[in-house]
């Protein structure tokens, strides 16, 4: 029974969001760990009544705790460079280029000495890892282009497919004709095109080449996406144990484009969204 475009489109989801999307706490936790040492002795500089000396006799002793400093101003890098009407600065913190009295002048005018001394703040430690949680989410974009290959692959497992064996992960269209002896050149454009997929599943007598990803705005790109898409579903027909499979979703993002993915969803059997594989559809395709 053919299924509705119309129905099937209202079944899409606006978000894709998992559990690890909103912060990396391991990558987190592993930045605060790699400065915890220096981060505990400028603690000592909390609440000081005298934060110019006791900074100063820091950097003597302990010229590494500089490195942090970029941090508690949510900085990654070695350098900051700043200026005012007293100067043009591009301070070193790994490899110190200025006088001590030049660091403390650094240190006031950013209002670091003041946020420390004050004890506005009562452990670095606390802090930077709260630092590093804000400037983790600037990771968000990039966790977010992987969050639909991972969830199909988790479909793919609970499927009983094994890595390695029955699917595999970025495989090129070249490599799927040396592993199994399938002449591709339908759509590698006679081997002009070098094509890679999200996974490549081989089940029975047919191998399957699974393109993901989900929207979440619209854009030119679906567009150009979905034409792409529909050509290689057409030039799959044509090709003996061979089938073309494509994972999407995006209600906001297809909303825009639905046209172009409406004829693609025409002439492309094995095209699903998140809800399909919530429906067990990952299970009946590759049983």
């Amino acid at each position: 029974m053919k299924r509705d475009f119309n129905e099937w489109l209202k079944t899409f989801k606006s978000s894709i969001c998992d559990y690890g999307y909103y912060v990396d706490f391991e990558k987190v936790y592993g930045n605060v760990e790699s400065i915890k040492v220096e981060l505990n002795i400028l603690n000592s500089l909390i609440g000081s009544k005298n934060i110019e000396d006791d900074f100063r006799k820091l950097i003597q002793e302990y010229p590494k705790i500089l490195k942090c400093i970029p941090m508690l101003l949510a900085v990654r890098g070695r350098e900051i460079y700043a200026i005012d009407g007293d100067g043009e600065y591009l301070f070193n913190f790994y490899k110190p280029n200025y006088t001590a009295n030049e660091y403390i002048m650094f240190m006031h005018k950013t209002g670091l000495f003041y946020l420390i001394s004050n004890h506005i703040i009562n452990n670095l430690v606390d802090y930077v890892t709260g630092v590093e949680v804000g400037l983790d989410s600037n990771g968000r974009k990039n966790r977010g282009g992987h969050l639909m290959e991972n969830l199909v692959e988790d479909y793919l497992i609970k499927a009983g497919l094994v890595k390695g064996e029955t699917y595999f992960k970025e495989m090129k269209l070249s490599a799927i004709e040396r592993k199994w002896n399938i002449d591709l050149s339908g759509i590698s454009n006679q081997g002009k095109a070098e094509k890679r997929f999200d996974f490549v599943v081989k089940k029975g007598k047919t191998i399957y080449a699974i393109e993901t990803n989900f929207y979440t705005g619209g854009g030119s790109k679906l567009n150009e996406t979905a034409r792409s898409y529909k050509t290689i579903a057409l030039e799959a027909k044509e090709i003996d144990g061979f089938a073309f499979v494509w994972f999407t979703d995006g209600a906001d993002g297809w909303k825009s484009a639905r046209h172009n993915l409406e004829e693609t969803f025409d002439v492309l059997d094995n095209m699903y969204c998140i809800s399909d594989m919530e429906n067990g559809i990952v299970k009946e395709l590759f049983k």
